[in-house]
């Protein structure tokens, strides 16, 4: 799937450097010398985030709310419906309004 670029920058944290690692089927970013990672899996035009991987210290940050609102901007972008699997990838959803346009029809949170 070589749809998306290999690397791109947040606009608004520019020392974030976001990477689709295509083979582990992952979003990665590295912050503070931590990994954080969502891993994902697609089906038509649909990207499934099924798994957040971040470090404690960033448990409820803005760190990972831009990293998630970065990947939306890509599904966006690429006009992708998102369905989010994970807890914490549906509760940035609820706070997030604006992303639930994303949302396959039938999906509410």
């Amino acid at each position: 799937m070589s749809t998306f670029a290999e690397y791109f920058y947040t606009p608004k944290t520019p020392q974030m450097i976001i990477k689709n690692n295509e083979f582990s089927r992952q979003f990665e970013t590295t912050v503070d010398g931590q990994l954080l990672t969502v891993e994902y899996s697609f089906q038509e035009k649909k990207i499934f985030l099924s798994k957040v991987n971040i470090p404690e210290q960033f448990e409820g940050s803005e760190t990972m709310s831009d990293f998630l609102k970065q990947i939306l901007l890509v599904a966006e972008e690429k006009k992708w419906k998102v369905v989010p699997i994970h807890p914490k990838v549906a509760a940035f959803f609820r706070k997030n309004p604006v992303y639930r346009e994303l949302l396959p029809p039938g999906i509410k949170i």
